[in-house]
């Protein structure tokens, strides 16, 4: 009964939601899912990334308006529906020592007082599985680990009355699975890699592979493989979408769509929370839940 089947996917800003997950969710879509995108903030200090758009004045002056019209290109390729939190993006700060961050931009906000706005959200849509970044945001720019914090908060507020009373917030509602994206993983980048050399191709992983080992990151529990390469031709046209930010030409594109589906045909999730019976490795988001909608 996928009529009754709600996914929610929690991104801090335009673009993400195409590199993260994006796949996954034209494939539930396909089912007939239900599928809603929270945006958390504007995309207001993203940098122009796409060389070819880069001193545009017009873009530049209305970047945020742009970047809307992005998102509702994307939106309308992947099929989901999608909604703004309205904060306003923090920036990525770079220098040796960090500047401080903006203030008034997301990622200063009481984390409480900001995952009441997802909180009005999840009562508003009533999904069942939720899909956001780890702890490290997936990478460490402030809006990510941001967004992680009030998808925390907000995954247990939901079901809280006294904390966010349903006059003011909707409804109480208790979702029953929330996951990390985990895309851009070890095991996925190494398997692409391979093939590529393998074919007399050049990698782009390399430089990647390299960071990786020169770091002290630990590598993540990946429990929950979704098969979607049928639609990562959907996930690339969502991402060339939000053209400030891709370069057609860029490095995202480099690995042949035909190693991708052959070599690495699912995405990846780490499941963070369930309330629900499960058993591991899953390779549906609904697992324990499909049977009871």
């Amino acid at each position: 009964m996928t009529d009754q089947l709600r996914l929610m996917a929690v991104h801090a800003h335009p673009d993400d939601e195409s590199s993260k997950g994006a796949a996954t969710m034209a494939k539930y879509v396909s089912e007939g899912v239900d599928v809603l995108v929270v945006t958390c903030t504007g995309g207001e200090r993203g940098s122009i990334l796409n060389p070819k758009l880069q001193g545009d004045a017009y873009i530049e002056e209305h970047i945020h308006e742009v970047r809307r019209k992005e998102m509702d290109e994307a939106r309308e390729i992947l099929g989901v529906k999608q909604e703004w939190l309205g904060f306003v993006d923090s920036g990525l700060p770079e220098g040796d020592p960090l500047p401080p961050l903006p203030e008034g931009c997301f990622a200063l906000e009481d984390v409480d007082v900001a995952a009441g706005e997802l909180v009005r959200q999840i009562r508003a849509f009533r999904p069942q599985v939720i899909t956001t970044y780890d702890e490290n945001g997936g990478y460490p720019h402030p809006d990510h680990i941001m967004t992680h914090k009030i998808s925390m908060v907000a995954f247990e507020g939901a079901a809280d009355t006294e904390k966010y009373p349903e006059d003011a917030f909707g409804p109480v509602f208790q979702p029953q699975k929330l996951y990390y994206n985990q895309g851009f993983n070890r095991p996925r980048t190494e398997a692409l890699h391979r093939a590529l050399l393998e074919r007399g191709l050049e990698s782009p992983y390399g430089d990647w592979l390299k960071r990786w080992d020169d770091s002290d990151r630990p590598e993540r529990t990946l429990t929950t493989h979704v098969p979607c390469a049928d639609f990562y031709e959907i996930r690339d046209k969502a991402l060339i979408a939000h053209a400030t930010q891709i370069d057609p030409d860029g490095g995202w594109f480099h690995v042949p769509m035909e190693i991708q589906k052959e070599v690495w045909p699912t995405e990846e999730y780490e499941l963070a929370k369930s309330l629900v019976d499960t058993s591991l490795p899953e390779d549906d988001l609904f697992a324990g839940i499909r049977d009871n909608a």
